[in-house]
Parts: structure tokens; sequence; C-alpha cells
């Protein structure tokens, strides 16, 4: 009797497993074509877009940024380099280059994610479809699971009706 449990154990592992992998194995095509279509669908600009937003988010502009940024000040405050000056206190050259920079580089960046969570839209909907799917499997397997503990309620009922019967037929002789 343990080892008929140890089976449907196995079987129902062998199965949730198959599941798993048929979902992961759906998802994976799905998502590769997304980013097929979205390879496909964007064009160069909404591309530059993207390729200036993630250097625009990342460490090594922040890194750069501050050293022309520390150049550029000590560049333009030292005695000894008052022959290069080209911006002088209040750093009014810097003040509109930082204004040139963040009036392009904000839209740049908002164009970005724009795209970005309109892509995120579509995976979050194939997403939601494979987890239906994926509980539509579990609900299918659960079916089956009360089916066979129905069957198997009943066949134990019988066993245990007809040893009761061959009990009273053995006591009887």
């Amino acid at each position: 009797m343990k080892k008929l449990g140890i089976e449907i154990k196995q079987d129902l592992n062998d199965y949730g497993s198959r599941v798993n992998r048929l979902v992961d194995e759906f998802e994976n095509h799905i998502h590769a074509q997304l980013n097929e279509n979205y390879i496909k669908s964007t064009k160069w600009s909404d591309k530059l877009a993207d390729k200036i937003a993630e250097f625009g988010g990342s460490w090594k502009f922040i890194n750069i940024f501050f050293a022309v940024l520390l150049v550029w000040i000590v560049v333009n405050t030292l005695s000894f380099t008052k022959v290069i000056h080209f911006d002088e206190p209040p750093f009014i050259l810097l003040n509109l280059v930082l204004s040139f920079l963040a009036g392009f580089q904000a839209p740049i960046i908002m164009m970005s994610q724009n795209r970005q969570a309109a892509r995120d839209k579509k995976e979050t909907i194939i997403d939601f479809a494979i987890n239906y799917k994926a509980e539509q499997e579990i609900f299918d397997i659960q079916g089956h699971l009360h089916r066979l503990e129905d069957d198997f309620s009943k066949f134990r009922n019988e066993v245990r009706n007809e040893l009761s019967e061959i009990k009273d037929l053995l006591k009887s002789k």
C-alpha cells in the first residue's frame, strides 16, 4: 500500500515538474519573441535614447560627470591657471551647460522609460496569461487527485466488504 502511495507521489512530482518546465519554456519563448519584436520595431532614434538613458543612469556617468565638474571648477578658479580661465566664478557658462544637459537628458530618459513601461506592460499581460494557464493546470491536477481519492475510497470499501464477506464465510465453515 505504501509503495502505491510513493508511486503516486512520484507521478505527481513528475507531472508537476513537467508542467513547470513547459511553463518556463513557454515563458522563455514569449520573452524571446518580445525581445525580437522590440528590436525590429524600435527605430534608431529610440535605440539611441535607450543608450543615452542607460549611460545617464549609471555610476560611470556620475563619475565622469563629477570629474568634468571638478576639472572645470579647478581650472577656472586657481590663480596659476588664470591664463586659461574660460568661465570664472560664478560659473555662468557651467550653469548654461548644466541646464542644457538637464533640458535634453530628462526628455530622452522619459522617452526610454515610456517605451520600457509599454514593454513591461506587455510582459505583465503575458505573465498573467502564463500564470492563469498554470493555475488551470493545477485545478486540473486537483480534479484528477479528487477523482483518484474517490475511486480509491470506493475500492477500499469494496475490498473491506469483500474481506468481511470472506471472514463471515470462513467463520461459518
